[in-house]
């Protein structure tokens, strides 16, 4: 018998919930279904189901499911959600599913739902570059982790604060949690998450001076990511930085990257991708005396967002454009 693919399994559970209409069913349909849409890059899809999964669970009467199905539903859809609100652009909104998240699973008290919330929010503050607030979440992840056995999500949140460690100006003992952290990863055999690990190593690698080391780390990360992965889009953005970090800069390339971030960002309607690539773009074309051009380019996506003007994309967007103006 052939092997059905992970999306034709999330599709059966979907077709057969929404025959039965059972209320329990349709919540896990929902939720597996966002989850996968989410990590596929189809983000607006993902948010409807998402939103859809939220609003049917009830804390009370699904309060069994984690000890069920060893996490919560609540937790997992929360959680994905924020991060799917955020890269479609509503920073405000997915900061407050964030929180529910954490709210909810310490309510919860289920170790391996809480110590997903942590970690999930932890990358939900990466995406923002809030690297104190990373720190905190990893510190609680790790320990948490650490009490209960769960091996890989104190892999996962060592790693994560090597990131917020070396963006803090730790740069020997952070770049060192996050070289631990990925042998450990890689030692398990997974590969979902690879190009995120390389991704953000690369950035760390970057932050420190190092960018022929960070574009190594991203040639692995975007020949192993999927072509509707929902981290491509800051895969070349991230490239065209380091490119134009090295000792000598190569400009044509890095507007190659920022070019195909853009595209990717576009096509998955992720605006805060987009906006990031926008600036990238829009930083080199100043120092290449483009100015209205790099105008041009970046102030539609910042007009566009309505919330999120304190996050630090939106900020660094509109000192550029000010410059720029």
């Amino acid at each position: 018998m052939e092997r059905q693919t992970a999306r034709e399994i999330v599709e059966q559970l979907y077709k057969l919930a929404q025959r039965v209409q059972d209320p329990d069913l349709l919540l896990l349909a929902h939720m597996a279904r966002g989850t996968m849409l989410c990590l596929l890059g189809e983000l607006v899809a993902a948010r409807d189901h998402l939103e859809q999964a939220i609003a049917l669970h009830d804390p009370q009467r699904h309060r069994s499911h984690a000890f069920l199905y060893s996490l919560d539903p609540g937790v997992t859809s929360l959680s994905r959600a924020s991060w799917t609100l955020w890269m479609l652009g509503y920073p405000d909104q997915a900061r407050r599913r964030s929180q529910e998240t954490l709210t909810w699973a310490r309510e919860l008290a289920h170790s391996h739902s809480l110590s997903m919330a942590l970690y999930f929010a932890a990358m939900f503050h990466q995406f923002c570059r809030e690297a104190r607030a990373v720190q905190e979440l990893t510190e609680a992840t790790v320990a948490l982790a650490t009490e209960q056995g769960l091996a890989q999500r104190r892999t996962a949140g060592t790693f994560l604060r090597g990131w917020a460690l070396t963006m803090q100006g730790q740069r020997e003992d952070g770049l060192g949690q996050m070289r631990q952290g990925l042998t450990t990863y890689r030692a398990t055999g997974t590969v979902l998450d690879l190009p995120w690990y390389l991704g953000v190593l690369a950035e760390a690698y970057g932050s420190t001076g190092q960018a022929d080391a960070g574009l190594a780390m991203l040639a692995e990360a975007l020949a192993a990511v999927d072509k509707t992965d929902f981290y491509e889009a800051p895969l070349y953005g991230l490239k065209g930085e380091l490119l134009l970090g090295q000792t000598v800069p190569d400009a044509s390339q890095a507007e190659v990257c920022f070019q195909q971030a853009l595209s990717i960002a576009r096509r998955q309607q992720a605006k805060s991708w987009e906006l990031r690539a926008a600036m990238s773009l829009a930083r080199l074309w100043q120092q290449q005396g483009k100015r209205t051009e790099a105008h041009d380019l970046l102030a539609p996506i910042y007009g566009w967002f309505t919330e999120g003007f304190d996050t630090a994309d939106l900020q660094e967007a509109k000192a550029l454009l000010d410059v720029l103006a």
